[in-house]
């Protein structure tokens, strides 16, 4: 980072931390008087801690930290029996509940950190401390907004050089997401009035699914910045066709390409991945009854994101995809699916990645990952930038 801070009596931080920080804090949680804030910093530098606790004092609230390292995380899932992790739950969990905001900045050294656990220690992992903890209490309990920390090990896999991919970060997370937010009103209202749904794109790719009657929920900047989508979830047993997906992913510490789905009533019937994953993709698909069915399914419009980097923060918003989501459906758009599983699975729609169409109740909407409905052309890229 080039600007940083400076040592000794006089403080300098990097206008651009300072600007992310007060976005976190004023637009991500709105955070007010009294409210109670815990930011957790994951292989996150000790400036962007304290430019939020700063930027929390000065808005009234009060900061609570927890610093965390991925190497130390990894020594504690791997041999962790499930008392151990029952315990580490219970008191998590007690701290999440005296919380009215959560501000989590996960770097990375290396983001295949967690790979090669065994998968009954994973297992217990998510169902015993990431479930409760997360998805269950803090996710539905309080303004909570996750984010990356720009880091060599990110810039390998965007193939960018450090300083080029910490400015690519900063142009993304300190977007105008107020302007965002306005232009995604439009397409919450066309997905909330839909019923079904089809998707098409390269490959075999054709699925058609209902969304009757499940809110939809646009993200600009309130959970996750970088943001840039509006996702609801399919009825339960809607979803029949196929997709395949076209962006490499990492889950649980695995790598995976050319993920192929086929569902027949709502549940995934056939799955298939690269050379070499399947053991790895069955263990997901098998982790629960839910992890065959579908959470969510989102549609994203980031201007600035173009490309898969194997973050799936940034992936699942580049512009022109759609992510569908084996497993969990968040409580904002509820289809009733739960699941220890909750994976984003993103479909990049636009021509070089071989095209495709959204349809909402047989009119396209989007084709070739730009918006062709006059109400819609906000979200498309010139019309989200300065």
């Amino acid at each position: 980072m080039r600007y940083l801070w400076a040592r000794g009596k006089e403080e300098t931080v990097d206008p651009r931390i300072e600007r992310l920080a007060e976005i976190l804090i004023d637009h991500s949680t709105e955070l007010g008087d009294g409210d109670h804030l815990l930011i957790e910093a994951i292989d996150a530098p000790d400036e962007i801690v304290l430019a939020l606790i700063r930027k929390a004092r000065e808005a009234g609230g009060h900061p609570h930290v927890g610093l965390r390292r991925g190497r130390v995380q990894r020594a504690l899932v791997e041999e962790a029996d499930d008392d151990a992790l029952e315990t580490w739950k219970a008191s998590d969990l007690e701290r999440m509940k005296a919380m009215d905001a959560y501000v989590a900045i996960r770097g990375s050294e290396n983001v295949s950190e967690m790979a090669g656990i065994r998968q009954d220690r994973m297992k217990a992992y998510q169902r015993l401390y990431v479930k409760p903890v997360h998805l269950e209490e803090r996710v539905n309990n309080t303004r909570w907004c996750v984010l990356r920390w720009p880091t060599p090990s990110m810039a390998q896999l965007a193939e960018t050089a450090t300083e080029e991919f910490e400015s690519f970060f900063f142009d993304v997370c300190t977007l105008d997401y107020a302007r965002m937010c306005e232009a995604a009103e439009a397409l919450k209202e066309r997905m909330e009035a839909a019923d079904e749904v089809r998707l098409k794109g390269p490959g075999e790719t054709d699925l058609t699914f209902s969304t009757r009657e499940i809110p939809a929920v646009p993200c600009c900047g309130k959970r996750n910045i970088p943001d840039g989508e509006c996702f609801t979830a399919p009825v339960r047993d809607s979803a029949r066709g196929v997709i395949e997906f076209n962006t490499p992913t990492i889950y649980q510490g695995e790598s995976f390409r050319d993920v192929r789905l086929q569902l027949e009533d709502g549940e995934i019937v056939s799955w298939s991945a690269g050379d070499g994953e399947e053991k790895n993709l069955d263990a997901i698909f098998t982790a629960d009854e839910g992890a065959r069915c579908i959470g969510e399914f989102s549609i994203a419009f980031n201007p600035h994101i173009r490309h898969a980097m194997k973050d799936i923060l940034f992936d699942e918003k580049i512009a022109g995809s759609i992510h569908f989501t084996p497993g969990n459906a968040y409580e904002e758009a509820d289809n009733g699916n739960r699941s220890e599983i909750h994976w984003d699975l993103v479909l990049i729609q636009r021509p070089e990645y071989g095209g495709g169409t959204i349809e909402l109740d047989g009119e396209v909407i989007r084709r070739e990952g730009r918006f062709v409905v006059p109400d819609l052309e906000r979200l498309n890229p010139e019309n989200l930038v300065e």
